[in-house]
């Protein structure tokens, strides 16, 4: 009888649990929930080669390559390789791939292949982790990172970010030099209810999980190390040959004065029109693409990675 009453409890408990729906029990139907899979060192990575339809904004394709990269197949040759590093802004939430600022430069940049290495949500520190993953298959010349101003500074500083992805985090120690902490990356909840069928068809094994994850995962904040994540990154590049260059989404008072007095080449994105209002973010609209294009493609003639005049032609 005990058992019985047991029983029915629990399926009373898992009803209430799936009419009161609550948000934190949901699972995600964002890129990185749709299109992305548990990764112990970078937090979440996307799947090669799988497609998605992904809403926000408006509703786009996603294809990644073999590489898991949202762009065309990649092959390692003697053409020479512009590397686009960022989030969603270079992976392009809000945009089919051919309107991306990067696939637009395909068109003007002829002497170089350019590859967008973007994952959504992704702090600079999981883009410098990334890069260096993928730097013996890309081997680029140069190296173009996109600050998001919006949330970056944020992401960089903490290890949990968006709908309960754990991730890792660098903490600054007392001799200035970055420390990466948390890793292996936890498994977030959301990634419970991706990959384990009990945990994604029973919500009360859900509301188990998501309670676990808290306690054991619990949210950190450490200082911003963003601009000697930065200098991290400008280190890696140059001592393996490549140019590094930095787009800022909007003026950050401090990224300008640290890129200034350690001069990284450097483009306010500063106009671009984008989408107000949408579920995530503010990502540029097709117009606003070409816009950062341009001021890419400018930011790239005036160090010398395009030739001169091609720019100018270009246009």
């Amino acid at each position: 009888m005990s058992l019985l009453m047991a029983i029915v409890t629990l399926a009373v408990l898992e009803v209430v649990l799936r009419v009161a729906d609550f948000r934190e029990l949901r699972e995600g139907l964002s890129e990185r929930s749709l299109s992305y899979s548990y990764d112990a060192e970078l937090g979440w990575a996307p799947i090669p080669n799988t497609s998605s339809l992904v809403t926000n904004a408006r509703t786009i394709h996603a294809k990644n390559n073999s590489l898991g990269l949202r762009d065309e197949e990649f092959s390692l040759d003697a053409k020479p390789t512009i590397l686009f590093l960022g989030d969603s802004f270079v992976w392009g939430l809000d945009a089919e791939a051919e309107e991306r600022f990067t696939d637009l430069l395909k068109a003007k940049v002829s002497d170089y292949k350019i590859l967008a290495a973007g994952v959504s949500g992704y702090g600079t520190d999981q883009e410098y982790l990334l890069l260096k993953r993928l730097w013996t298959k890309v081997r680029p010349a140069a190296v173009v990172l996109i600050f998001c101003t919006q949330n970056d500074r944020l992401d960089n500083s903490t290890n949990i970010r968006y709908e309960g992805y754990q991730k890792p985090y660098f903490e600054t120690a007392a001799d200035g030099a970055l420390v990466l902490r948390g890793q292996p990356v936890p498994i977030s909840r959301q990634q419970y209810f991706k990959e384990s069928w009990l945990v994604r068809n029973l919500w009360l094994a859900r509301l188990v999980t998501t309670i676990y994850v808290k306690l054991k995962h619990p949210l950190l904040f450490v200082p911003d190390p963003t601009e000697r994540l930065v200098g991290k990154l400008r280190e890696f590049v140059e001592a393996n040959g490549a140019k590094f260059l930095v787009g800022i989404q909007y003026r950050d008072e401090d990224l300008i004065r640290y890129l200034q007095s350690s001069h990284i080449p450097f483009v306010s994105l500063d106009g671009a029109a984008f989408y107000p209002g949408a579920a995530v973010g503010s990502h540029w609209t097709p117009e606003g693409q070409k816009f950062v294009a341009e001021r890419i493609l400018g930011l790239l003639s005036e160090n010398n990675i395009v030739r001169p005049g091609e720019a100018a032609r270009a246009r």
